[in-house]
């Protein structure tokens, strides 16, 4: 499902009669319908994620290692742009990358910068919406007389159809083994193994 948090009770409802695995990838979920999520997955395998790329998934794995080297002597700011469509601002991509960024809890989430006023310890956020932009986040870590970015470019929609694919496959084998539970893209791309 990569559609509206507004099907979960369809999709839920499906997926608890027919007792088949689901992927989603639909963000903007409230906190009660994440509880619905987990209690689904003690019946049924979900791999759920925010983004099904590949690129994305490489990313996550490279600021979980660079991130504790450079979080206390760099600024950290995230951006992300897509298309005009797109409904949600920031995207559940780019709030995972910042969950990542601060898995300590150290940084407050500052959403754009307007007025004036210091820098603080804060992990700065902008969305831009535009044209048919497929989707861009690029992670910028701004130290004294240094600048790393770390940058994702979807130019199409096809990379997510086919993490997707390997998802659904990889339900279908955790179906065949009798297995439920919730998954992720790691799980799926690469293959760790979960006794659930």
């Amino acid at each position: 499902d990569f559609s509206n948090p507004n099907n979960l009770d369809m999709i839920v409802q499906y997926a608890s009669l027919k007792k088949c695995g689901v992927v989603i990838a639909t963000t903007g979920y409230t906190p009660e319908q994440e509880l619905e999520l987990e209690k689904l997955a003690k019946s049924v395998p979900i791999v759920k994620s925010a983004n099904f790329s590949l690129g994305i998934t490489v990313m996550k794995h490279v600021l979980e290692d660079i991130t504790p080297v450079l979080r206390d002597a760099f600024d950290i700011e995230v951006l992300e742009k897509h298309h005009n469509k797109k409904l949600d601002a920031p995207s559940g991509t780019a709030k995972m990358l910042v969950d990542i960024l601060n898995s300590n809890g150290g940084f407050d989430k500052k959403y754009g910068r307007v007025g004036i006023g210091l820098r603080g310890k804060d992990i700065g956020i902008h969305a831009i919406r535009g044209g048919n932009i497929v989707g861009e986040h690029t992670v910028m870590f701004a130290g004294e007389d240094e600048i790393i970015e770390i940058k994702h470019v979807a130019s199409s929609k096809r990379i997510f159809a086919v993490g997707a694919l390997e998802a659904a496959r990889f339900i279908h084998r955790k179906k065949l083994e009798g297995k439920t539970g919730a998954y992720s893209i790691e799980d799926v791309l690469f293959a760790k193994d979960l006794n659930c």
